[in-house]
């Protein structure tokens, strides 16, 4: 007779491999949302080169004589007319609201690009040296961005475009008060934080509008 005869046999093994199927899958959709996002981020970005490097070789790098200030407040200009589109809810320019912020993110690139180069370098940048400059900004901040995807879950796409444009001021606040400190900080992040931050509030603003 067997020795297992009117015995129940328990195994955890059903269980166990259930939530192993739950882990896999729950990493699996971590993975291919940040996957999906990535795509999204590099085709927000693609025009955004584009323009810029038509602009470069109609204008040069004309922009190299902005000092960050300078930069600071084209980027306020464009958000500012955004939040007054969205206020008014009309606007009497063709200009739509995602050409201002393809320009805010490209302006956020130009002052990271700027706070790199010294100010006795040459002010004339040849198209691939400027377009490598923008490259590794961009690669910077989207490297920025799938960190904070971790930490945050990707809130930001519950936020409104109302939000992203109040941040993007906000940012330019800062970094105008910065400006006034000569550059330095107590326990704040610096001007180029700003800009990084800048640059990626576009980026969403750009996916969630597409």
């Amino acid at each position: 007779m067997p020795m297992t005869s009117g015995l129940s046999i328990k195994t955890s093994f059903p269980l166990q491999f259930n939530e192993n199927i739950m882990i896999l899958s729950l990493n699996l959709a971590i993975i291919m949302s940040q996957v999906n996002t990535d795509l999204q981020f590099d085709h927000a970005v693609k025009k955004c080169r584009e323009i810029f490097l038509k602009k470069t070789k109609d204008y040069g790098t004309s922009w190299r004589v902005y000092r960050p200030i300078s930069v600071a407040d084209q980027i306020y200009i464009k958000a500012k007319r955004i939040r007054n589109i969205q206020e008014k809810g009309t606007q009497k320019i063709d200009d739509d609201i995602t050409g201002e912020f393809r320009g805010v993110l490209n302006y956020a690139v130009i002052g990271l690009i700027q706070l790199d180069i010294n100010d006795d370098e040459a002010e004339e940048l040849s198209v691939e040296e400027t377009l490598k400059f923008y490259d590794e900004k961009i690669l910077s901040a989207k490297n920025l961005m799938q960190n904070k995807n971790h930490d945050y879950g990707e809130a930001w796409r519950d936020m409104s475009m109302e939000s992203f444009v109040d941040l993007i001021l906000a940012k330019i606040l800062r970094i105008k008060q910065i400006i006034r400190n000569e550059g330095k900080t107590l326990m704040s992040e610096g001007i180029d934080a700003n800009f990084y931050d800048i640059l990626n509030y576009a980026v969403f603003a750009l996916i969630l509008s597409d």
